[in-house]
C-alpha cells in the first residue's frame, strides 16, 4: 500500500506510521526481538507485583516503589508495542489523530513518572543508609502514598500541554510519521505553523525533569557514599553499597538511552533515521524488561521469595 507525501488538510483524521523506513523488508524479523523483550517485560513485572503482594517481608518502602515502577513499565511498554507489532506484521500503519496524541501523552508522561520513581527510590536508599533508625517512621505507608501521588501528578500535569498544543496546530503538509509510534517532536514537526511554543516547552520539560531528578539523585548518593565510607570494615561497606547497586543499574538503563534518544532527535541531524527510531524504542522497551531482572537477580529477598514460590516443595 502506498501513501501520498502531500495532502490538503488542516486537521488530519489519521496519521501514517511508517515503522522503520528503509528496513521494511526486515520488519518481520525485527519483530522477534521486540516480542521477546515485551514478553520478558510482562512476565518480569507481573512476577515482581505478585511476589511483593504475597510476601509479607517485602512490604517495605523500597518494594512499594518497585511495584509503582513495575506498573509504570507495564503501561509504558503496552502503550507502544501492540501498534508497533501491527505495523511489522500486518502493515497496519494508520493511527487516528486523537489516538496518536493519546499515545504521545502516555509515552512522555510515563517517562516523567518513571524518572520521578527513580528519585523516590534514591531518597528511600538515602534514609535507609544515612538515618536507618528513622527509616520506618519517616517512610510510613501514608508518606509513600503521598510521594507516589506527587510523582504521578507531576508527570500528568507537566506533559498535559503536549497534546493540547499539538491539537491546536494546522497540519497541511503531510500526515506521515517516519517512526513506529507517536512522539511529541515527531508529531509537531508536521505542523505548518510556528511551533516554537511546543518546541521550547518540550526542551524545558526535558532539561527540567532530567536536570532536577539527576541532581536530587546525585545529592542522595553523595550522602550515601559519605556514610558508606565511614563504615569500619570493607565487608560492611560492600554489603551496604550492594543494597544500592540495583537502583543504580535501573537509573543508568533508563537515563542513558533516554538522554541519547532525546538529544539526537533534537540536535543529531547527521544521525541516520533508523538509529533515531531504534534508540527511541530501546529507551521505551529495554528498561521495562531490565528492571525486574535487575531487582530479581541482585536483591536477595526477591530471589529467596522466587525460590520459595516456584520451587516444588519436598514432602
Amino acid at each position: 500500500m502506498s501513501y501520498p507525501n502531500k495532502t490538503d488538510f488542516s486537521n488530519p483524521s489519521t496519521f501514517i506510521l511508517l515503522g522503520i523506513p528503509g528496513l521494511e523488508v526486515a520488519h518481520v524479523w525485527i519483530s522477534i526481538p521486540y516480542c521477546t523483550v515485551y514478553a520478558i517485560a510482562l512476565l518480569g513485572n507481573f512476577t515482581i507485583l505478585f511476589i511483593v503482594k504475597t510476601e509479607q517481608s517485602l512490604h517495605e518502602p523500597m518494594y512499594y516503589f518497585l511495584c509503582i515502577l513495575a506498573v509504570t513499565d507495564l503501561v509504558l511498554a503496552t502503550s507502544i508495542l501492540p501498534k508497533t507489532l501491527s505495523i511489522f506484521w500486518f502493515n497496519s500503519r494508520e493511527i487516528g489523530f486523537s489516538a496518536c496524541l493519546a499515545q504521545l501523552y502516555f509515552v512522555h508522561s510515563l517517562s516523567v513518572i518513571e524518572s520521578g520513581i527513580c528519585v523516590a527510590m534514591a531518597f528511600d536508599r538515602y534514609v535507609a543508609i544515612c538515618d536507618p533508625l528513622r527509616h520506618s517512621s519517616l517512610l510510613t505507608n501514608s508518606i509513600i502514598a503521598k510521594i507516589g501521588l506527587a510523582v504521578v501528578l507531576r508527570g500528568v500535569m507537566l506533559i498535559l500541554p503536549y497534546p493540547l498544543l499539538a491539537r491546536q496546530w494546522p497540519y497541511c503538509r503531510t500526515n506521515i510519521i517516519p517512526s513506529t509510534h507517536c512522539e511529541h517532536i515527531t508529531v509537531v514537526k508536521l505542523a505548518c505553523a510556528d511551533i516554537r511554543i511546543s518546541s521550547y516547552y518540550g526542551l524545558f520539560v526535558l532539561f527540567f525533569v532530567t536536570g532536577v531528578d539527576l541532581f536530587l539523585i546525585a545529592v542522595s548518593y553523595t550522602q550515601i557514599l559519605r556514610a558508606i565510607f565511614k563504615l569500619p570494615t570493607k565487608d560492611a561497606r560492600l554489603k551496604t553499597f550492594g543494597t544500592c547497586s540495583s537502583h543504580l543499574c535501573v537509573i543508568l538503563s533508563f537515563h542513558i538511552p533516554g538522554l541519547f534518544s532525546f538529544l539526537t532527535q533534537r540536535f543529531g541531524h547527521n544521525v541516520p533515521l533508523q538509529v533515531h527510531i531504534l534508540m527511541a524504542n530501546v529507551y521505551l522497551l529495554v528498561p521495562p524488561m531490565l528492571n525486574p531482572i535487575i531487582y530479581g537477580v541482585r536483591t536477595k529477598q526477591i530471589r529467596d521469595s522466587l525460590v520459595r514460590h516456584f520451587t516444588p516443595r519436598k514432602n
